[in-house]
Formats: C-alpha cells, sequence, structure tokens
C-alpha cells in the first residue's frame, strides 16, 4: 500500500468520526411521573386532525352527487346528507351540520376548527375519521353507501318439506332445512338424537349479486329492508331514493316444493344510477356439511354440477382440488352432497362462469365450493331483469325428473344427473327398468329390505333366459369332457395341437355344441350387475331405512368396529366388519365352489384365483352400501338355487340324447365354425412350409 492511498483512508476515517460526534444522540425515553388516579389503557391523543383540501374536494363531490336536493326560492340548490351519524348540508363550497360520536352532536365548524373547548381531542379525530370513512363508502356505493350499516332482521319461509330463514344483511337465504330428512353425521358419536338434515346455515353459504354499477356493488355487504308480503313471499329492498328501489323477491309454495322462486326487482334505477353496465355478476360460496356416516363415500360424490345452456352437464373432480374457467352459457350451477343438492337454475343463462372446489380436512365439513358467473344483459329499465330458481333438496331421481318438466318446459334441465347411475348403458338400465320398478315397489310396501328382495326377483326373472342357456351350454360340455379328455390322450404333445384342435372342434360341430354359448349369456349379465352397483349408492330412498340389523341401508351395516388405523387395509377395508358384505362373501365362495365341480379341465392355480376373487370383492364391498351387499347376497343365493334346479331338470342322459340326435342331422356350419375351420386350415399350411424349409 503507498502511502497516498494511506493518506486517503485515514482522512476518510476522520471524516467519518467527526460526522459520528456532530451528529445529535436520540434520547431515551424517560418514563413519565403519573399519579395513581391516571389510566394509561386508552392512549389520549394529542394531535388533531383535518381534512386535506383534496378530501375536502371529494366531500363536497359526494355530498352533491349521493345527498338530497333542496331548492330555495331564489332558485339557489342546497344538498343534504344524513348518513351513519352525519348530518351534513352542503351550501355552494360550506359545509355546516353536526357528526355524532359517542352519542354527542358535534358541529363541524367547531370540528374542522379544532375548538378543542367544545371536544375532546379524541372525539374531534373520531368525527374526522367517520367523514373521511363515509366519503369513501359514498364515492364507491353512491346512493347504495346509505345501506352499508343497519341492524340484521330474521325473516322465515317454510312448507312442508323445507324451513328457510332470510337474514336483511345481505338480503339472502342464509340457512335452509330439510323436514323429511334427518342427519346420520354426528360430531359427537355417544349422542345418538338426529338432528334435521340442515344443508347450509351462517356464514357457511353466501348469495352475493355484484350490480352492474361503474364501481360494482356487492350486495353481501348492504343491509336490506325486509318485508313478509304474505306466508309465501318475503321481499327484500333497497330503497335507494323516495321512488326507486333495487330488490328480491323470494317465493316459496306452499305444500312439497323444495324450489324457491328468486325475482330481482327495480323501480326507476335507470334515472338513480346513470350506468350503461349491463354485466350483472353473481358469485355463490358454501362449505358443504357433513351429513352421512361414512365420510369416504360421501366426499366421493360431493362435486359441482354445471350445465351448459343447451348442452350437457359436466362436474369438477370430486376427489381432489380443482377448478373450471367456461366462457361458455351455463344454464344452472348445483352444489352436490351424496344425496342433496343446492341448484341455482337461471332463466337466462349465465353468459361465464368460474368454478372451484377444494377439499376440507376437518371434520363436520366435506369441500369447499365457489362459483362466479356474469349475465351480460342485465337491463336497468326492466321492472323484473331477471330470474331465478333455487332448488334445495334430495336427490331423489323422480322428483327431479318432474322439475325437469315443470321448471324449463322448452329445454331439457337433466337434473337427473345430480344421480350418478353410471355410464351410458348401465344408466340406461337403471333409467328405464330398475328405478320404474324399485319405485312401483316403494308405492305399495314400506320396507326396503323387502322391496330390495322383490327387485332381485324380478331381475333373476328377466335374466333366467340368459342363466338357462349359460347352464345348459354347461352341462353339454361337462357331458363332452370325457371324449375331450380321450382326444387330448390320443393326440399329446405340441406337435400335435393342430390335429388335436381340430378333433375336437369336429367333436363340438358333431354334438351341435358351441364353446362360447355358456360364456355369452354370463357376459350379457353383466350390465345388469354394473347397473346395480351403480345404483345403491346413489339411491336416496335407502337412506335412514332399517333392515334386520343394518339401521341403514344406505351405509355399511357394521356388526364388529375397532379405532385402530391398518395401514393399507383401512382406507380400503374401513374399521368395521359389514355383516351383509360377509354373507356375500360366504356366498360368494358357496358359488364358486359349486361352479368349480362342473369344470373338469381347470387348472389347479386358476382353481386357487377363483376362490380368492370373493376375499377381494369382501375387502372391496366392506365400505359400501349395505343395501348392495344385500342385493348381491340375494342374487347369488338365488344364484345357487336355480343351479341345483337346473341339475334336477337338466339330466345328463337327455343331453347325451339330445346331442346323438343333433349329430344325425345335417350340419349348417355357422359363421364362426368356418371362420374358425379356415384359421386352421392357414395354420396347417403355414406348419407344412416350416417343415419343408427344415428339410431343405
Amino acid at each position: 500500500m503507498d502511502k497516498n492511498t494511506l493518506n486517503g483512508l485515514l482522512l476518510m476515517l476522520a471524516v467519518f468520526l467527526l460526522f459520528m460526534w456532530l451528529t445529535p444522540k436520540d434520547k431515551e425515553p424517560q418514563p413519565e411521573a403519573q399519579s395513581p388516579d391516571v389510566t394509561t389503557e386508552t392512549p389520549v391523543a394529542t394531535t388533531l386532525d383535518s381534512l386535506s383540501p383534496s378530501e375536502k374536494e371529494w366531500l363536497i363531490q359526494n355530498i352533491a352527487a349521493q345527498g338530497q336536493t333542496h331548492l330555495a326560492e331564489n332558485g339557489r340548490r342546497t344538498y343534504s346528507l344524513t348518513q351513519d351519524g352525519m348530518n351534513l348540508t352542503l351550501d355552494g363550497d360550506s359545509i355546516f351540520g353536526t357528526v355524532t360520536v359517542s352519542g354527542r352532536n358535534l358541529a363541524w365548524a367547531d370540528i374542522v376548527a379544532g375548538d378543542v373547548s367544545k371536544m375532546s381531542v379524541n372525539e374531534q379525530r373520531e368525527a374526522i375519521a367517520r367523514v373521511r370513512e363515509a366519503s369513501a363508502a359514498l364515492g364507491k356505493y353512491g346512493k347504495f353507501a346509505q345501506f352499508l350499516s343497519g341492524t340484521p332482521r330474521i325473516l322465515k319461509l317454510d312448507n312442508d318439506v323445507i324451513s328457510l330463514e332470510l337474514n336483511s344483511k345481505s338480503g339472502s337465504i342464509t340457512r335452509a332445512e330439510l323436514k323429511k330428512y334427518d342427519t346420520e353425521y354426528s360430531a359427537d358419536e355417544t349422542k345418538k338424537s338426529k338432528k334435521k338434515v340442515v344443508l347450509f346455515e351462517g356464514d357457511k353459504n353466501t348469495f352475493n349479486f355484484q350490480l352492474p354499477l361503474p364501481q360494482p356493488i356487492e350486495t353481501a355487504d348492504l343491509y336490506f329492508t325486509p318485508e313478509q308480503i304474505n306466508d309465501s313471499t318475503v321481499r327484500m329492498t333497497l330503497n335507494v331514493a323516495p321512488d326507486a328501489f333495487w330488490g328480491i323477491e323470494y317465493t316459496l309454495p306452499k305444500g312439497e316444493s323444495y324450489v324457491v322462486r328468486m325475482k330481482v326487482i327495480q323501480q326507476n334505477m335507470a334515472a338513480v344510477v346513470q350506468s350503461n353496465n349491463r354485466n350483472l355478476g353473481f358469485s355463490w360460496t358454501q362449505d358443504l356439511h357433513r351429513q352421512e356416516q361414512g365420510r369416504m363415500f360421501e366426499e366421493r360424490n360431493s362435486a359441482i354440477y354445471y350445465k351448459y345452456a343447451g348442452g350437457s352437464v359436466e362436474n369438477l373432480n370430486e376427489n381432489k382440488d380443482d377448478s373450471e374457467e367456461r366462457k361458455a352459457k351455463i344454464k344452472w350451477i348445483g352444489f352436490k352432497n351424496q344425496f342433496f343438492s343446492s341448484v341455482m337454475i337461471a332463466d337466462k343463462p349465465f353468459n361465464t362462469a368460474d368454478f372451484k372446489s377444494t377439499v376440507l380436512t376437518g371434520s363436520d365439513y366435506l369441500k369447499s365450493f365457489e362459483a362466479r358467473a356474469v349475465s351480460n344483459d342485465y337491463d336497468w329499465n326492466s321492472p323484473n331483469p331477471v330470474n331465478f330458481s333455487l332448488f334445495m333438496g334430495p336427490n331423489l331421481y323422480p322428483m327431479l325428473s318432474h322439475l325437469d318438466d315443470t321448471l324449463a318446459p322448452d329445454e331439457e334441465l337433466n337434473l337427473t344427473r345430480l344421480v350418478p347411475l353410471g355410464w351410458a348403458l348401465f344408466r340406461w338400465i337403471n333409467t328405464l327398468i330398475v328405478i320404474p320398478v324399485f319405485t312401483f315397489l316403494g308405492g305399495f310396501l314400506s320396507n326396503y329390505g323387502i322391496i330390495i328382495l322383490l327387485l332381485t326377483i324380478f331381475i333373476k326373472l328377466i335374466l333366467f333366459p340368459l342363466t338357462y342357456k349359460s347352464y345348459r351350454s354347461q352341462a353339454v360340455m361337462r357331458v363332452l369332457a370325457p371324449d375331450i379328455k380321450a382326444i387330448n390322450d390320443k393326440y399329446p404333445g405340441q406337435e400335435n395341437a393342430l390335429k388335436r384342435q381340430q378333433k375336437t372342434m369336429a367333436l363340438y360341430s358333431q354334438a351341435g355344441a358351441n364353446p362360447m354359448s355358456g360364456c355369452l349369456p354370463m357376459l350379457l349379465q353383466m350390465p345388469v350387475l354394473i347397473a346395480m352397483f351403480a345404483f345403491f349408492p346413489s339411491c336416496i330412498e335407502l337412506r335412514g331405512q332399517s333392515f334386520l340389523w343394518a339401521h341403514d341401508l344406505s351405509a355399511p351395516d357394521a356388526i364388529v368396529s375397532w379405532n385402530t388405523y391398518i395401514p393399507i387395509i383401512t382406507p380400503y377395508f374401513g374399521n368395521h366388519i359389514s355383516l351383509f358384505c360377509l354373507l356375500m362373501t360366504v356366498t360368494n365362495i358357496v358359488y364358486t365352489y359349486i361352479n368349480t365341480q362342473n369344470q373338469t379341465n381347470t387348472m389347479p392355480g386358476m382353481k386357487w384365483m377363483m376362490y380368492l376373487m370373493p376375499i377381494f370383492f369382501m375387502v372391496f364391498f366392506n365400505n359400501y352400501a349395505a343395501g348392495l351387499s344385500y342385493y348381491y347376497f340375494l342374487s347369488l343365493l338365488i344364484t345357487i338355487m336355480q343351479t341345483y334346479a337346473f341339475r334336477f331338470i337338466i339330466k345328463d342322459e337327455s343331453v347325451r340324447a339330445r346331442m346323438k340326435e343333433n349329430s344325425k342331422k345335417p350340419k349348417k356350419k355357422s359363421g364362426f365354425m368356418a371362420r374358425l375351420e379356415e384359421m386352421q386350415r392357414q395354420q396347417q399350411a403355414m406348419l407344412r412350409e416350416q417343415q419343408k424349409k427344415q428339410n431343405r
């Protein structure tokens, strides 16, 4: 380091130390001496507050724009504004009046002058803060700022099936209780008393309109004036001016109706708001309350559903957080639980809509739903610009089908899609056969265990021709088993595979047998079994219905339960054993044993696999509805009875005699047999070519 560099550093250090010495140091705060009777809990303001010139100008503009106009005899205009403790009058550029603070009416002139002889410093600051907040609210809400404060009032609407509460704060429905349904879920398992199903209540559900003003206003922030028009109708209004109002009218028909009619009503609003904005926004949020014992299936069957205008019904993912943005017209939006739904149906479809679903981890709620939609054809001049129908009730297929015809005769609402009945083929089976028969039987019987029994018998009667054909084909194959074994013994080895196959097919042709005729009838029965698998977990009629030891046919019939969590097992099997599922498993094992007795050429490993399948089904079905396991148990039991009946009716001797008669008749090859023989000829030709090449 040279001398110049060292001198520079020393000079910089000296300047820095001089600067630190000349800078005044802050004195440490000393505790003030206080008398014993002086409290320090509430800080005392020591300085006055005042409006800035821009804030005063903003206040003058807002009073002139939103205040009531008065015309003096000389033609001079004044404006008065009474709102939230303020009573101010604007005359030219001068403001006078009072502001109420802590029950005292303080003169505006004294507030602005900061006259502490007539008010405390705190009162002066609070008055200025109140005026400042009111001016900001006037700037944003305009004529609607007067509705930002008020006292909430609750009005009720009810009929034979539903009870509603409407709150003047937001002017919306804040509670919906279904009178005919009890909740099966209880946070306290020791309490056995049941309560009525409450779809939503309090702040867990919000309906909110964004009024199409230059700055959209949220109706959820406003206090409406409630009015009970009659036993069926409640009106919530915002009286913006003496001859102008905006509001919502709710009508709940008497009797057994789950649909509330919502009408947006207004009068002389075009002249008041002076807005060209036509985009009416709508937002709806709801935390979905648990209603059932089993959380897994209730959560799996809960989602946001929506229907495109003139199109199909879609839904968000049921198993995870999901969101969608739809830029197409939406006819209705539904928040669906396993057995209950809330659906907002618009007379004029929404132009766009955004949806969001979030899975909740708490015990009392399943998911948080959010929907935001916009309608862009709002008319301020119309006394009734938009209408909605709000359905809040059970996912009962016959009722939802009836609503399709009554709510929108000119358009298919497809509300029945709220009942998940499987893919198209299985849904057709359920809607055309299963549900009509189930509903018909429910009109005569009240015991749903007996109804399921009769439904099972009815389905077995429909499938009887296929079952009979399948068993007869099995009997033919059983009779041919010794002959097939003789062919296998005569032509052993891989080199005789083609010859063995030809002889076997010739035997089938001579006996008039088809190896596929036993499998095809069984395959044709599979859609019915799968349709029933989709039907029972969605059947609300079974909810809360007891039969034998099962207290609820829509839930597992647990006879043994435990609290220990078993990895891998518990998520699928649960922490219980269902008796109907156990009976179904035992019956399935018996049926498997009977079937294996008829099969002479089954591989040993395949037999073990056939016995493992019932155990697998037990693990799979243990968490399902007791009604489903009960149906499969009855179906298997009837199948076993049919098998023994067929054995008694279809004798091996009669089958052999019939086969002998068929062998004497001229045979016309079926398309299947012809194609099979052609494939055999091609394989034989290829084998001869390979042998020639090897010999060369």
